[in-house]
């Protein structure tokens, strides 16, 4: 069987990060003979280790790092795999040369300086597949292979437990409070819907800056910054109506999960989002930062619940078509077969 070393020096929280988790945790348990090196990360490590995936935490910093790079080097001597699949550019800039198929995942158009010692580009969606073959790399050595999101799901959350009414449209932002995620747009959006209610989980260098826009618009009443939250189906399962209003949205996991848990998405034609929704047959699209259309979009939906609910229905049967951990885990198993054969 193939064997697999996985490398990722990702940041403490992001939605790289969390796949990386989901992937091999999943790869794990499909049978697939794999170790993981991740950057120290004690929460990310306990819940591999916990999965039962052997896991070595390693620095992954700046230029007076002297030990990673010969530790990473003595895991690939001790593991001996066929594969080493590094993610985004840290790792794949420290992965030292070896007898070994070296391929990289890319979630984003990233520098592609730190690629050229790797033999196959993993991009997770068509769009940075064509970036790729785009900048000169040969298409047998660029792959698409989609992220998947957990299925679970979870029973509501009492609303009252976060002051909102049980009878008020409750919408629902996921990502990190940053200028990307334009989470000031969603703000200008909700402000002109008075019933609705606001959601939030995430934080990041723009909470202070949000928070007294949402005073300003004088809506701060109706809108509750959550943090950082583990019990994501659960908020799914509370609200009515999702809403990924980033500027910047490489991908759109926060879509994927959306369409998982059966709640209507309303997204901006950002790159992600706009790839993978259909506008009006499951989801919604709208122009990035005009808060006016978004307004519209999310008025739409409070006001049309059979077609929210239709959108829904299609975006959950979109999911289960190419997005499901059984049709992803699939695929990364067949591909680590096919290069590690062709070596």
């Amino acid at each position: 069987m193939t064997r697999v070393l996985h490398a990722m020096a990702g940041a403490e929280f992001g939605g790289a990060e969390a796949f990386f988790t989901r992937l091999v945790i999943a790869l794990h348990k499909a049978g697939l003979k794999q170790t993981a090196v991740i950057r120290t990360h004690a929460k990310r490590a306990a819940q591999l280790r916990g999965a039962g995936v052997e896991t070595v935490e390693l620095p992954f910093g700046g230029a007076f790092d002297f030990k990673t790079k010969k530790s990473f080097q003595k895991e690939i001597d001790r593991f001996k795999p066929d594969v080493v699949l590094t993610w985004m550019n840290r790792a794949t800039d420290l992965c030292p040369p070896g007898d070994f198929v070296h391929a990289a995942r890319l979630g984003g158009y990233y520098n592609l300086k730190y690629y050229e010692g790797c033999d196959h580009l993993i991009g997770n969606t068509e769009d940075i597949v064509e970036y790729l073959r785009n900048e000169g790399w040969p298409t047998d050595k660029v792959h698409y292979l989609p992220n998947f999101v957990s299925e679970t799901t979870a029973p509501p959350l009492r609303r009252k437990d976060f002051y909102t009414p049980d009878n008020v449209p409750l919408i629902l932002g996921l990502g990190r409070l940053h200028e990307n995620k334009a989470f000031d747009v969603l703000l200008k959006a909700v402000a002109r819907l008075p019933n609705a209610y606001l959601w939030l989980a995430g934080d990041g260098p723009l909470r202070t800056e949000l928070e007294l826009l949402a005073e300003k618009l004088g809506m701060k009443p109706r809108v509750r910054f959550l943090g950082w939250r583990d019990d994501v189906a659960a908020l799914f399962a509370t609200a009515d109506i999702f809403v990924c209003p980033s500027r910047h949205e490489p991908l759109g996991n926060v879509v994927l999960e959306a369409w998982a848990q059966g709640k209507p998405v309303v997204a901006t034609d950002s790159l992600g989002p706009g790839t993978l929704i259909e506008t009006e047959v499951n989801g919604l699209l709208v122009p990035v930062d005009n808060d006016t259309a978004l307004y519209q979009s999310i008025r739409w939906l409070v006001e049309e619940p059979a077609f929210a609910s239709r959108l829904a229905e299609a975006g959950h049967h979109a999911f289960q078509d190419g997005f499901t951990e059984a049709a992803v885990v699939a695929r990364y198993l067949e591909f680590f077969a096919r290069i590690a054969e062709k070596s």
